[in-house]
């Protein structure tokens, strides 16, 4: 087994995270994910991952999240047949090999090109599966992804990241570029991105986070075409399933509890779902 050795920085640090975390979750007891791709890849992987601080309740939440995305991502694949799916942001998340997608689906996988060459190492290549080096904010890349079928826009833990000032002009150049599709992200209030800054795995990657999303009303009105399809506020009943939050430690579901009751707390961070 080839091990590969890793020297990321800031927001392309924060892969390892989810990676790590997808991956352990696969291996506790009632896991939610079976990301037995990630946990294979962390074993490739010449990284100190325990200096990312990543918790048991760190895990779950991460995978409860992605099982959101994926259960999207079903749903449109099922809805449109021999559509293209957009992964940005892909880091070294295994969704297009846990979902298997049948063929005549055509997939493409988004990150910064150093990125895309650990994803290549790691992961095997697969019919009608494209690899795009590129930083999200450049212009250019998208001219190669074709736009002549209905398109499934994914943005998952990518949104924080990017400058407050490109995320809409982005968000608003994807959709006009297809003919139509579904856009799904997450986001996070000013009150959670303060949040975040304080977490130890954020800490310890150097990342920093700069956009945040107060109403998503706001994108229908920038973004006309964009028609709001879900909200999942933080840990909300409507779309996490209450087996797995009792996987969490009783300190974690505390908080979740105030975050459900609570509806400032409830907003600080939300799964959304557009339609244009």
């Amino acid at each position: 087994m080839v091990v590969e050795k890793v020297s990321l920085t800031g927001e392309k640090q924060t892969l390892l995270i989810t990676l790590y975390g997808k991956g352990e979750e696969s291996r506790l007891p009632g896991s939610l994910l079976h990301d037995r791709f990630a946990a294979a890849a962390i074993e490739r992987i010449d990284y100190d991952f325990k200096s990312l601080h990543v918790t048991r309740d760190i895990m779950i939440a991460i995978a409860m999240r992605a099982h959101v995305f994926d259960r999207w991502t079903k749903a449109f694949l099922a809805f449109h047949p021999g559509c293209t799916v957009l992964h940005l942001g892909c880091g070294l998340d295994s969704r297009i090999f846990r979902l298997d997608p049948p063929p005549g689906v055509r997939w493409f996988d988004v990150d910064y090109p150093e990125v895309i060459e650990l994803r290549r190492r790691l992961y095997p290549e697969r019919s009608e599966y494209t690899l795009i080096g590129a930083s999200l904010t450049d212009s250019g890349w998208l001219e190669t992804v074709p736009a002549d079928r209905p398109t499934l826009i994914l943005a998952e833990g990518v949104s924080p990241y990017l400058p407050s000032h490109a995320a809409l002009p982005l968000l608003d150049h994807l959709t006009a570029y297809f003919p139509g599709g579904e856009l799904a992200f997450d986001a996070y209030s000013r009150l959670g991105l303060r949040i975040i800054r304080k977490q130890p795995f954020l800490r310890a990657s150097g990342a920093q986070v700069h956009w945040s999303l107060e109403d998503p009303g706001t994108i229908e009105k920038a973004i006309p075409r964009l028609r709001l399809m879900q909200d999942l506020h933080a840990y909300s009943p409507e779309g996490y399933d209450p087996a797995q939050l009792a996987r969490m430690t009783p300190a974690t579901r505390a908080a979740i509890w105030l975050f459900q009751v609570v509806p400032a707390l409830g907003k600080v961070g939300r799964l959304l779902r557009f339609r244009f």
